[in-house]
């Protein structure tokens, strides 16, 4: 059996499969992890969640900001935007199928045996491994209960609270525990965010750093697996961080991780975000020893 991640497919359903073929990736065998943002802005949307769903056993997938805003705009329309490409979905006759499947999946996924993390956009500096899925339940039982549900999607937006406070409650507390997981990029060390920054890790504002660059950052000696920022087109060196969005969306390209050889491929995309037909292989990175944790 192999283990595949791959980036941010917001809608870009061909990279995919193109990546899917060359690895000759069985569904039966196989498992693919998805590090969220897998529909909006890219021209497949709706043929992308058809395409997972109808492999959902092999799928490990944690949820992304796309995703949320995709769940949102499912309870109100209105939440839609001009660059979305979302109106397909909504207007399926398998909506409600789809639209349940996603609202199921994680914010967090924790891989004992590897002692490894996917997530969206990372874990703030200040928090262990063991806050981090605490905290990841928290959305998640919200996202999963029908009373909780709506209310946590009306609260979603904002980028106030900018800090974690142990004494958040309610939405804010909701809020800022999503913006961590699905939108960070720059932070300080004590976890404030700076969600405005978009571009590459030496972009930081003063006093602000990428958040996997932290020395004082609790999950020293974790393997996390992200996507999100594509700027960083897969580079972040760091020991143990690999960064999977390569912005296949806007004209780069899908990238596919072998998390047990480090092996990465890369299916070139064009400005509307459909595949390329060459693939390039890179170098496997090291991967560190599992930490005792």
């Amino acid at each position: 059996m192999a283990v595949y991640a791959v980036g941010d497919l917001q809608g870009c359903l061909e990279p995919l499969q193109c990546l899917l073929e060359r690895v000759a990736f069985d569904p039966v065998k196989d498992r693919l992890w998805l590090v969220g943002d897998l529909v909006n802005r890219g021209p497949q949307s709706l043929e992308t969640l058809r395409f997972l769903y109808s492999i959902r056993e092999s799928l490990v997938c944690v949820l992304g900001n796309h995703d949320l805003h995709l769940l949102a705009v499912g309870q109100n329309i209105e939440r839609l935007k001009k660059a979305d490409t979302l109106r397909e979905i909504l207007e399926a006759p398998d909506r409600e199928e789809l639209l349940e499947w996603l609202r199921q999946q994680k914010l967090l996924h924790y891989d004992e045996r590897r002692d490894m993390v996917l997530v969206h956009a990372g874990i703030p500096p200040q928090w262990s491994l063991r806050k981090a899925l605490k905290y990841a339940e928290e959305v998640e039982q919200a996202l999963h209960d029908d009373i909780l549900f709506a209310p946590y999607l009306d609260g979603m937006y904002g980028n106030e609270p900018v800090k974690w406070d142990n004494d958040l409650k309610g939405a804010a507390r909701l809020r800022m525990i999503t913006n961590y997981f699905t939108r960070m990029r720059f932070c300080t060390s004590d976890g404030k965010l700076d969600l405005k920054g978009k571009e590459g890790p030496d972009t930081a504002p003063p006093g602000y750093a990428p958040w996997f660059r932290h020395k004082e950052r609790k999950t020293k000696g974790l393997k996390i697996v992200f996507g999100h920022w594509a700027a960083l087109d897969g580079r972040c060196n760091e020991p143990g961080i690999f960064a999977l969005d390569t912005g296949c969306v806007w004209g780069g390209a899908l990238t596919l991780l072998n998390i047990d050889t480090g092996e990465r491929l890369r299916c070139k995309c064009d400005a509307q975000g459909h595949a390329k037909p060459n693939v390039a292989h890179s170098t496997p990175e090291q991967l560190p020893a599992t930490a005792k944790r």
